[in-house]
């Protein structure tokens, strides 16, 4: 059992934010180790009716009676200083603790915190390191930053000293972990409005790479030139594994795809054939997520026949271009890319498929990544058949750049592209029932509320 002494000190804990994706998955751990959780919400949400079916209470709005009793107030960073119960927890010196620093105590608990980070593909590849984990019997404790359909949530509570958790580079919040073990997917342009430039990117992960203790080990994308950069920056045992560089500890040749074009492929461990691996979702960035954690669980001991079952079982986490249904005889997918690089690699996934032709909703998600990565947008959107591009998902921002959706269909038409611009998701879906035919494919895009396209279509 993990170390739950230096969580233990607090006996009751008030949650700020606690229908978020990773706040919920504290609490229920907190619960789980005999801590009396309260917390409130702004929000009402499924993940909120769970918490309450395990008896954790929670408030939709403010509750200053259950914070005044509480031993530490943890908040997510949504919650501002103004908030009724955050001024009250300082006015009663209650500690108030940022949901990072606290994960980053809960990581220290275990013996065996597994992190898997990157620009792209984090959700994926905890979702199948954490499959594999429990298909081998290793009992894991599990945050993963969507819902997963095999643990019915965002978070798994286990009773050994294995915890898998994705680890966001976003505002450097992973530094404050204590992984033994790092897998580090790529290194991308993202985020700009805090890291400015893909220098201070790549300073983020090295420093994040020396936590790892020399008894530790780093799993690195070969592929990624950045990412086989890091191997200098620690002790530890190092791994890697590619597709185009066969110059790594595993690598994987032989790619096929079928028709709803999900991989299949062979895979070589220090140049001798390993195993076979099916998969149940789309791309061939997927069999790279998939190569980080046969690399990682290999290393954890794990057989291969377990992790070709968990593989294989794996029908992708939530929004990773998930089935939503049909329209007119065509199918619609979801997907939360919303940077070029994931909208380049759904694109070629796509491009697996069997269909007649192609239909994509893009919702830009934040001004600053519109302006920073206008062009590259453009360019990734082009090999979809028909483009239609809604109002930009401002997130935490404000329009301070002068951006418009409207500038990234003038750079796809100016690309030699057609491409529309439909405000309001109810007009893009009407616009869809109007045009799509019998096996098309209809693919809504982004990190936003695009995703609410799907349910209004299908039938």
């Amino acid at each position: 059992m993990p170390n739950i002494d230096l969580i233990k000190k607090y006996n009751r804990v008030h949650m700020l934010g606690i229908g978020g994706v990773s706040m919920s998955g504290i609490a229920e751990i907190l619960n789980n180790f005999g801590v009396t959780v309260t917390g409130s919400d702004m929000n009402d949400s499924e993940i909120i009716h769970k918490l309450i079916s395990n008896n954790i209470k929670v408030t939709i709005g403010h509750n200053l009676e259950d914070l005044s009793k509480a031993e530490a107030v943890i908040y997510s960073a949504a919650i501002k200083d103004t908030d009724p119960e955050m001024v009250k927890a300082k006015e009663l010196n209650i500690p108030t603790i940022e949901r990072c620093d606290f994960l980053g105590m809960l990581t220290k608990a275990f013996e065996n915190t597994i992190g898997v980070s990157g620009t792209h593909g984090k959700t994926t590849t905890t979702s199948m390191v954490s499959l594999c984990f429990i298909e081998a019997g290793l009992d894991p404790s599990i945050q993963v930053g969507a819902i997963l359909k095999a643990i019915d949530g965002n978070y798994r509570i286990g009773n050994s000293e294995n915890f898998i958790i994705e680890a966001c580079e976003y505002v450097e919040s992973f530094l404050k972990f204590y992984p033994k073990a790092e897998i580090i997917l790529n290194i991308d342009n993202d985020h700009l409005d805090y890291f400015k430039n893909i220098e201070n990117i790549q300073k983020a992960f090295a420093k994040y790479v020396r936590i790892i203790p020399d008894d530790g080990l780093l799993v690195l994308n070969g592929d990624d030139s950045r990412c086989l950069e890091l191997a200098k920056e620690t002790n530890a045992k190092t791994l890697t594994y590619g597709i185009t560089n066969k110059n790594t500890d595993f690598f994987a040749v032989n790619i096929s795809f079928d028709n709803d074009g999900f991989p299949e492929f062979d895979v070589y461990k220090f140049g001798e054939f390993f195993g076979r691996f099916e998969l149940s979702i789309p791309g061939k960035h997927n069999v790279l997520n998939a190569l980080a954690c046969i690399t990682l669980c290999d290393a954890y001991s794990i057989e291969v026949s377990y992790m070709q079952t968990a593989l294989k079982k794996f029908t992708g986490a939530d929004r990773r271009f998930e089935f939503k249904g049909t329209v007119n005889g065509a199918k619609v997918y979801d997907d939360y890319g919303h940077h070029p690089t994931e909208v380049a690699a759904t694109a070629k996934a796509l491009k697996n498929k069997k269909y007649n032709q192609s239909w994509v909703v893009f919702q830009p998600h934040t001004y600053s990544r519109t302006f920073n990565l206008l062009d590259d947008f453009a360019q990734a959107l082009l090999s979809f058949d028909n483009i239609i591009v809604t109002d930009i998902y401002a997130a935490r921002e404000t329009n301070t750049y002068n951006i418009s959706s409207e500038d990234l269909v003038n750079a796809i038409i100016k690309q030699g592209k057609d491409a529309k611009y439909i405000p309001s998701l109810e007009a893009c879906a009407s616009y869809l029932k109007d045009n799509v035919k019998a096996d098309d494919i209809v693919l809504t895009l982004g990190a936003g509320t695009v995703t609410n396209i799907g349910p209004m279509i299908v039938e």
